[in-house]
């Protein structure tokens, strides 16, 4: 039995049924054996999926083009210091790409740009600190938003927030439809021998907070339809917002808007676990050794943006997003030729049977 799985088993006996969320947050990041801690080559056609980032630098290179339109009137005014800020960097290969096209293409506000990295693992810091050597001077670390302020010495920035493929990878609850009943109850987890086992969490240990009550669709939900929530990916939301004086808030990821949470093709939800590019339903096995990942509610996350202040500005496919980026680069001689190499990268960016079908980009600003 594996270090992270007898971590878990010990707070399952100690709680009776663990709360789903806690058992993807511990099988995910537990320091020392957690997926993201220990599994650093698990992107890419080598590793367990594929990404944006993993088709090759044109991903980087188009953000890095629309980075810099939002971002070269602040350099110019000279209002403040600009800062591009990337939460979840993995392996810092989408940094590296973002700034080698600022370096060579954009060298006045490369020069007057901070590039952060908020962090929270020192393992993957290392790992991106190797990626960005040669970047060095021009880019920081910090734990959170708050390492961040404290470091800067300053309580808001201006530039731009992003992450790309973060937000589906924070801890959801998942929740069960009881159509006897007509109510909601929460899945958890429980150890039955040697395994992991499907639980429901009892009502008293459940989260107040969800009271979520489909109106019209009581009547026709098939009993033990599952929806998953994310309070943590729209707090995290909300700091981010906060730490915002004035720029740019993106967030690019699969999802979905409110009106996609419930569909006949999902009635056992969102949650999904990869392991060498398989997809596997079943969530609870290989802990530590396999992705869990769950479609984002843009919606819940939109919301919670706009409460703090936020002004929504573009929620689209990704295929839209970069599509506008590149008409905008054809007119900008400094973007490059458009290769061969570059053209197949676009199309498996953009098409809806690779990756273009289920991204989605919400861009808000302050």
């Amino acid at each position: 039995m594996s270090p992270l799985s007898q971590i878990i088993r010990a707070e399952t006996a100690a709680r009776g049924v663990l709360p789903f969320a806690r058992f993807m947050e511990l099988a995910l990041y537990c320091p020392e054996f957690g997926y993201y801690e220990t599994q650093k080559d698990n992107v890419g056609r080598g590793g367990d999926f594929i990404t944006s980032v993993s088709t090759g630098s044109l991903f980087g290179e188009l953000l890095a083009f629309q980075f810099a339109c939002w971002l070269e009137n602040e350099v110019r005014s000279q209002k403040s210091e600009v800062r591009i800020v990337e939460a979840g960097a993995h392996d810092g290969k989408l940094a590296k790409d973002i700034l080698t096209w600022l370096q060579a293409n954009r060298p006045n506000l490369f020069d007057q740009l901070e590039y952060c990295l908020l962090e929270p693992s020192p393992r993957r810091q290392e790992w991106q600190r190797e990626t960005l050597k040669q970047f060095a001077p021009r880019v920081r670390w910090f734990s959170d938003f708050e390492n961040l302020k404290l470091k800067t010495q300053n309580s808001k920035l201006t530039g731009v927030i992003f992450s790309n493929e973060l937000l589906d990878a924070f801890p959801v609850h998942r929740h069960g439809w009881d159509a006897k009943n007509k109510k909601w109850f929460e899945w958890g987890v429980a150890v039955e021998g040697e395994k992991f086992v499907w639980a429901h969490v009892p009502e008293n240990l459940q989260p107040s907070t969800f009271n979520f009550q489909p109106s019209g669709l009581e009547s026709v939900l098939p009993d033990g339809y599952i929806i998953e929530t994310s309070p943590a990916a729209e707090n995290w939301w909300r700091e981010a917002a906060g730490a915002l004086a004035r720029g740019k808030l993106v967030a690019i990821d699969y999802g979905f808007a409110d009106d996609g949470q419930f569909s006949p093709s999902r009635t056992n939800g969102t949650l999904r676990a990869y392991f060498r590019h398989h997809v596997s339903d079943d969530l609870l096995a290989n802990v530590g050794e396999q992705d869990l990942t769950a479609h984002v509610n843009f919606s819940a996350i939109q919301k919670a943006g706009e409460e703090v202040g936020l002004k929504t500005e573009v929620f689209s496919t990704q295929t839209k997003f970069l599509t506008q980026i590149l008409e905008k680069t054809l007119a900008d001689k400094t973007f490059g030729d458009w290769t061969p190499a570059r053209t197949r990268q676009f199309q498996t960016l953009t098409h809806p049977e690779h990756l273009g079908r289920a991204f989605r980009v919400l861009v808000q600003s302050r």
